[in-house]
């Protein structure tokens, strides 16, 4: 039976951090299933789950923290299982950008609350437009979701509740299918 750990770890940014991860992976006879690394300021941060025996799973959780000390990591392991799938019948990507604002947010997340939506992922990213002048200069923003759509989810109808939630927050906003249901050409 094949076990699985996600682990996230986070400390300064220096050359070599993920080979070390990968190595310890791999000497522990474990696969890692899947990952994701970013940078935020200086600092690393990963997520990855790992796949492989009770045994193997069990000998990362014993070894990855002597190397987390070593290359000073905030580290957090949790055992988890495969994920299962649910009946979506389409995914799409929605992308917001415009000037920055605190609570947007919030808003956005609420909408998909209010929405019965699963998010798959997010991806969110704000910049300042001018960095010789930062005190005038607006700082701008690109908020990707990743939405899974149940079938009780008409699409045309949900393209246009988020650009009327777009622009009363001001933003751009584009939808794209990824997969599943194509939507109709709008007339705009």
């Amino acid at each position: 039976m094949t076990n699985y750990l996600v682990v996230t770890a986070m400390g300064a940014d220096r050359p070599g951090i993920i080979s070390k991860l990968a190595r310890i992976a791999s000497d522990c006879d474990c696969d890692i299933a899947d990952s994701r690394m970013a940078l935020f300021g200086n600092e690393f941060t990963l997520i990855m789950m790992l796949s492989g025996s009770w045994a193997a799973i069990t000998k990362f959780e014993t070894n990855f923290p002597q190397l987390s000390v070593g290359l000073e990591l905030m580290t957090v392991m949790k055992r988890t299982s495969k994920h299962t799938a649910q009946n979506f019948v389409s995914r799409i990507e929605v992308t917001f950008n415009g000037q920055d604002k605190r609570g947007t947010m919030k808003k956005l997340t609420e909408f998909l609350d209010e929405h019965k939506l699963d998010l798959a992922a997010l991806r969110s990213h704000a910049e300042v437009q001018d960095e010789d002048d930062i005190v005038q200069s607006e700082q701008t923003q690109n908020v990707v979701l990743t939405v899974n759509i149940p079938e009780n989810i008409e699409l045309e109808t949900l393209e246009n509740s988020f650009k009327e939630l777009a622009a009363s927050l001001s933003l751009d906003c584009s939808m794209r299918i990824l997969q599943g249901i194509e939507i109709p050409e709008l007339n705009d």
